[in-house]
C-alpha cells in the first residue's frame, strides 16, 4: 500500500476525519490519502502500524568515534578506525649527519713544507756549529765557528721539526673507488673523495671506505615459506656506499648490517609466498616467479638500509632449494603431483576420443546398439584408446 507526504502544515490538535461518500466510493472523485500524524507533526505511512515483526534483536556495531564542526551545522560523521597492521618503524639517524667535502691541500703544499722543515733543521745545525765539516763542503756552505747548542737553537729545531713533520705526515694519495672519512677529537670532519696526492691535516683520523659498485652472494640461508616448508635460498645482492659519513658513523659495521636487512627481508617476504601451488591454482603467486619476489626483495632491502647511507641496487635469489632433509620427500611428491596430472590429461582425451567414436559410428548408422551394446564399445574402445597411450607414453 503506498502512501504520500503531504507538506502543508496541520493545525495543532486532533485530526479531523472527514466523511467517505458514497460518490467517491464508487470512482466519481479523487480519493485522499490516509495518513496518521503524531503530536510533533511527523507523518507515519499507515503499513508501517500493522507489521508482523518479530521483537526486535540488537545487533552488535563496531566502536565508532563521532566527530561534529561546531557552528557549522553539519551532520555528525562516523569516523572508523583505521584497519590494518602499523607501519613497521623506519631506523633514525642524526640528521645533522651528512657527508660533505673536507678541506684539503694539494699534495705539493705537503712537500714544500716538509722540504723547508728539512731545510731549517740543516741551517739550525749550521749555525749552532755542530754541522759536520764533510758534510759543510759538501754544501759547500762557509765555515762558521757557531754558538753552540743554546736557547735559541731549541727553539728553531723545534719550529723546523714540526714544519717538516706536519708537511710530509700529512701527504696522503687518494684512489679512485675509495674515499676517506675524517675525524678530529671525535668530531666528523668531511670526506675526501679525490685522487692523486693531497695533503691532510695529521691530526686528523682517517677512515677508508669503499664507494664501488660491490656485489655480495650469500651463503644458504634457512627459510620457510607460507606453508611452513623449510627452504635454502643464496641472495645476489648489489650494492654500494652512498653517503660515507652515515655508513661509517650512524652504525657499527654497514656490512654486516646490510647482511642482517637480507635476511630479515628474506624471511619476511618468503613467508608470505608459497614455494608450489597445485596445478589448478598455478597462475597464483610462488617462488618461481623471482621477478615479482626479487622486486619485493629489493624494496624492502632498500628501505631498510637507506637510513645509514647504502644504496641498494638488486636483490635476487638466485637459488631456491629445499631443506635436505625434506629434499627427498618433496620431490617425491612433487613426481607423484606431476605423474596425477598427466594421467588425469590421457583420461581426458581417452574419453573425449571414445565419445567422439561412439557419436560417430552412431550417427552415420553404422551401428544400432542398445544400452548393453553401448557400454560394452565404450569399455572396450576405452581399454583399446588406453592401452595406445601407454605405449607411446612408454
Amino acid at each position: 500500500m503506498s502512501t504520500t507526504t503531504s507538506h502543508t502544515p496541520e493545525p495543532e490538535g486532533p485530526p479531523s476525519v472527514e466523511p467517505r461518500s458514497d460518490t467517491a466510493a464508487e470512482g466519481g472523485g479523487p480519493r485522499s490519502a490516509r495518513l496518521i500524524q503524531n503530536e510533533v507533526t511527523t507523518e507515519i505511512p499507515v503499513h508501517l502500524l500493522f507489521r508482523d515483526d518479530p521483537e526486535p534483536v540488537s545487533v552488535p556495531l563496531a566502536p565508532a568515534v563521532v566527530g561534529r564542526r561546531r557552528g557549522t551545522g553539519e551532520q555528525p560523521r562516523i569516523r572508523r578506525p583505521a584497519s590494518g597492521r602499523p607501519p613497521r618503524p623506519v631506523p633514525e639517524v642524526d640528521p645533522e649527519l651528512v657527508e660533505r667535502s673536507a678541506r684539503v691541500l694539494p699534495g705539493a703544499a705537503g712537500v714544500l713544507a716538509g722540504a723547508c722543515g728539512v731545510a731549517g733543521c740543516a741551517l739550525t745545525t749550521w749555525w749552532a756549529g755542530v754541522l759536520p765539516p764533510s758534510v759543510s763542503a759538501a754544501l759547500e756552505l762557509p765555515g762558521h765557528a757557531g754558538a753552540g747548542l743554546g736557547p735559541a737553537q731549541w727553539a728553531a729545531y723545534a719550529g723546523a721539526g714540526a714544519l717538516g713533520l706536519f708537511g710530509f705526515g700529512g701527504l696522503a694519495r687518494g684512489r679512485t673507488g675509495r674515499a676517506s672519512v675524517l675525524g678530529l677529537f671525535g668530531r666528523y670532519r668531511g670526506t675526501v673523495r679525490r685522487t692523486g696526492l693531497m695533503w691532510v691535516n695529521p691530526l686528523v683520523l682517517r677512515r677508508r671506505v669503499d664507494v664501488r659498485l660491490r656485489h655480495w652472494r650469500s651463503e644458504p640461508m634457512s627459510v620457510v615459506d607460507a606453508n611452513g616448508v623449510a627452504l635454502r635460498v643464496v641472495v645476489l645482492v648489489v650494492w654500494r656506499v652512498r653517503d660515507t659519513a652515515r655508513a661509517t658513523l650512524a652504525v657499527d659495521d654497514h656490512q654486516t648490517y646490510l647482511r642482517e636487512c637480507v635476511e630479515a627481508a628474506l624471511s619476511r617476504v618468503l613467508s608470505q609466498v608459497p614455494a608450489e601451488l597445485p596445478p589448478a591454482v598455478v597462475k597464483d603467486l610462488t617462488l618461481r616467479n623471482t621477478d615479482a619476489v626479487g622486486e619485493a626483495l629489493t624494496r624492502m632491502v632498500a628501505a631498510d638500509t637507506a637510513p645509514v647511507g647504502l644504496e641498494v641496487f638488486s636483490a635476487q635469489p638466485t637459488r631456491i632449494e629445499y631443506a635436505p632433509e625434506i629434499a627427498a620427500v618433496m620431490q617425491r611428491r612433487r613426481i607423484a603431483a606431476l605423474d596425477a596430472q598427466h594421467r588425469d590429461s590421457v583420461l581426458g582425451s581417452v574419453v573425449d576420443s571414445v565419445e567422439d567414436t561412439v557419436t560417430r559410428l552412431t550417427l552415420r548408422g553404422l551401428v544400432e546398439l542398445d544400452d548393453y551394446e553401448r557400454k560394452a564399445l565404450v569399455k572396450d574402445l576405452t581399454v583399446a584408446f588406453c592401452t595406445g597411450r601407454g605405449e607411446v607414453s612408454s
